[in-house]
């Protein structure tokens, strides 16, 4: 694959604001979310009305929805002007993106998740940077210093320990894999997306190491998060298919295949003897030590939330760090602390 440049990028910029398609098209991939949907949808057409200066379509796009979700979708498409339903009879995130991205007509193409965790203000600083031709793939990350996120501890603990350990085993330089807010340029996706073998979860994370490896400028943008305690995922099978994924594209890394893929002229042959034997230690090595922080963290997660709720005990601690106790008093404090305290 050739690597995009920004002269191309300002170009196909330039040429499609004046030809009058939309600038960017938003999808939302819902399944099984009539509770929600109307709200959404009507909350992010009004900001795209009233907030947005590119001209944008948003794109509800159903995944095999059983209950009421298509019916909702298809009555706020007839409703409201610039909203449209895309139904596959199949689901899987992932395969909805590809179908909706690939048929689109927008420069710039992006999703966020239906449950709006994500703060719309945001959505500019995503989008401008590929409008420009500064960027080809712009994501939000919950991870920057400005961000201001909220969601429970397991939660945190799993995002971040799923992004450790995309760094230790595909070298991955993003930040944040799984925030649903990501917005790619219409040139690339028709490169990258026909090579995401993933249709659910994993096909943010695949689509990233792919556009890295094509050398591929990805944007980051600070993002407030607040995590909605009714959704639906299951964390448990999310995670065993991540990691699967993660796998599959590690060793598509370390044999050459993806490389050869994208365009690089990179042979097996090249490879030094044993690198695939050593990348799949390491790659062991990252998933037990993965495991051993999330077992400690369930098995401290009790202590940490009674510390956490107990105000006493946090005036207590701050007392104890300002000096205002000797060493020995902190000794028996913490004896106590953790051997006969009650929460």
């Amino acid at each position: 694959m050739n690597t995009l440049t920004t002269h191309e990028s300002r170009a196909t910029a330039v040429s499609t604001i004046e030809t009058g398609s939309p600038v960017l098209d938003l999808v939302i991939p819902v399944y099984n979310e009539e509770a929600g949907l109307e709200r959404s949808v009507r909350t992010v057409r009004a900001y795209l009305d009233n907030c947005f200066p590119y001209p944008a379509r948003l794109t509800i796009a159903d995944n095999a929805s059983t209950d009421g979700t298509l019916a909702i979708a298809r009555g706020l498409a007839q409703k409201l002007p610039g909203v449209r339903v895309v139904h596959l009879p199949v689901k899987g995130r992932g395969r909805a993106l590809r179908e909706v991205w690939l048929g689109s007509d927008a420069q710039v193409l992006a999703y966020l998740d239906v449950d709006l965790s994500t703060d719309l203000s945001a959505l500019l600083p995503l989008v401008a940077p590929l409008v420009s031709g500064h960027s080809h793939l712009a994501i939000g990350t919950r991870l920057g210093r400005s961000s201001r996120v909220v969601r429970g501890p397991k939660r945190e603990a799993i995002s971040r320990c799923y992004n450790l350990l995309l760094r230790g085993m595909l070298a991955a330089r993003f930040s944040d894999a799984q925030c649903g807010f990501k917005a790619i340029r219409a040139d690339a996706a028709r490169e990258l997306l026909p090579l995401v073998e993933d249709t659910g979860w994993f096909f943010d994370t695949e689509l990233l190491v792919l556009a890295e490896h094509a050398e591929l400028r990805i944007h980051e943008v600070p993002v407030d998060w607040v995590d909605d305690p009714g959704s639906s995922v299951d964390i448990i099978a999310t995670a065993m298919e991540d990691l699967r994924g993660i796998v599959r594209v590690g060793r598509g890394l370390a044999t050459g295949v993806l490389r050869r893929r994208l365009g690089e002229a990179v042979a097996d042959s090249e490879l030094p003897t044993g690198m695939g034997r050593q990348l799949a230690r390491f790659a062991a090595i990252g998933v037990a030590s993965t495991l051993a922080y999330l077992a400690l963290f369930v098995l401290l997660r009790p202590v940490f939330i009674a510390l956490y709720h107990n105000k006493a005990v946090w005036r207590q601690v701050k007392r104890v760090i300002r000096g205002e106790r000797g060493a020995l008093r902190q000794f028996f404090w913490y004896v106590r602390l953790f051997g006969f305290n009650k929460y």
